[in-house]
């Protein structure tokens, strides 16, 4: 009886999160309709032009999601380099020490710290570094908030990859290093192999976080409504110009951003589901 009581729950709980999935998706969607009809879907998509003066109102939505793109994939290419060897450090070298608890506990710490704490930082902090080295005239753009954004993502995926490092079996591990394999060989040839489906799945989760950025990105990238060119080029994101002018926008502005926001969600859903096929690809 109880069996079937908790099988109910979890069905209603599935159901539940399925509802208001399509309900976010819905009420987005009706929300973009007159945007989608004045410029076309595809249109929308792939027009660069944010004209918001009255008579002559012009919105397209490809100058924000080029900065996102941009911003999040930066963002994601500087993590990796840091994230990993934490991950292996944590999870691994220093297992069970207390060197690994200590700086575990710290990225753990960091993973939690709020987005904008991270934009005050970058703002006071890293974008005069960036200027004072003659990066970038005004120390914006799109290298500094791809940066703090790589900054806000480390901790995030070095502490989902290390928890997927310490669920390999160490059975596996303690066999190959009776049959003399060195400490490289079992983190090539065992430990990587075995965690790599779960270690891909946080980089996507980092990443997912990355594009969805709000606070952060607003401060420190310049928001511009332009196709960024390089990386000192000023620019937005889908959530950086939704934050900026959502508050003051009505009538075909408003179903704009809306539909901004709609293809935010539609890109994050994507991305997710490119992930999980990765998974199921390269999973053992």
């Amino acid at each position: 009886m109880s069996d079937k009581i908790f099988r109910s729950l979890l069905l209603v709980s599935a159901l539940i999160l399925l509802l208001i999935f399509a309900g976010m998706f819905f009420s987005l969607s009706k929300g973009a309709i007159p945007a989608f009809k004045e410029f076309g879907f595809l249109g929308f998509i792939f027009s660069s032009e944010w004209n918001s003066s009255t008579g002559a109102e012009q919105y397209g939505a490809l100058a924000f999601i080029s900065g996102t793109l941009l911003t999040s994939l930066l963002a994601l290419a500087f993590c990796l380099p840091f994230s990993l060897p934490v991950s292996f450090f944590v999870g691994e070298y220093y297992r069970g020490k207390k060197v690994a608890g200590v700086l575990g506990g710290i990225v753990d710490l960091l993973a939690g710290i709020p987005s904008i704490v991270y934009g005050l930082w970058g703002f006071y902090a890293l974008r005069p570094l960036i200027q004072s080295l003659g990066l970038s005239e005004q120390g914006f753009g799109m290298l500094t908030s791809s940066l703090v954004l790589a900054i806000m993502i480390i901790p995030y995926a070095s502490s989902l990859s290390a928890e997927f490092i310490r669920m390999v079996p160490q059975e596996l591990k303690e066999g190959a290093y009776s049959l003399g394999a060195t400490r490289a060989e079992v983190i090539r040839n065992i430990i990587l192999p075995n965690s790599f489906s779960g270690i891909f799945s946080a980089y996507i989760l980092a990443l997912g976080r990355a594009i969805g950025e709000t606070m952060a990105v607003t401060m420190l990238i310049g928001n511009t409504n332009r196709i960024p060119h390089g990386l000192m080029d000023t620019g937005n994101t889908m959530a950086s110009i939704i934050a900026n002018q959502f508050g003051e926008a009505d009538g075909l502005k408003l179903s704009s951003l809306i539909a901004i926001g709609l293809l935010l969600f539609l890109i994050t859903a994507i991305v997710n589901f490119l992930g999980r096929l990765m998974i199921k690809r390269y999973s053992i």
